[in-house]
């Protein structure tokens, strides 16, 4: 959706559907509030991502920020992929080699 020229990893259109899928399961663990992007957003953002690479984010109604921006930022602030941005959700993800169930992306 969209390219982030920072990150280290773009994403097929087989990859994002594959992505896309897996998210549509996962309940949102980040939620972005009036404050918008903070320093503390920022860090659980990224300890999320180390966690688990593939991370839901919500945007609450009293976000003044555009949702878009908003996820711009945080991809860029974390390294990390926008996956797909619909509505008020935000998918991002970030590969982590570390991981035991490291999610396996199509080629």
């Amino acid at each position: 959706m969209t390219k982030n020229p920072e990150s280290p990893l773009q994403l097929n259109p087989k990859q994002r559907a594959c992505l896309i899928s897996l998210a549509a399961k996962e309940p949102a663990v980040l939620y972005i509030g009036k404050n918008g992007v903070t320093p503390e957003l920022t860090d659980n953002l990224d300890e999320a991502l180390t966690a688990r690479e593939l991370v839901k984010a919500s945007v609450q109604q009293n976000c003044l920020y555009d949702i878009r921006e908003t996820a711009s930022v945080l991809a860029e602030r974390t390294r990390s992929v926008i996956v797909h941005v619909i509505g008020r959700k935000i998918v991002f993800y970030r590969r982590n080699p570390k991981l035991k169930n490291s999610i396996q992306l199509p080629r």
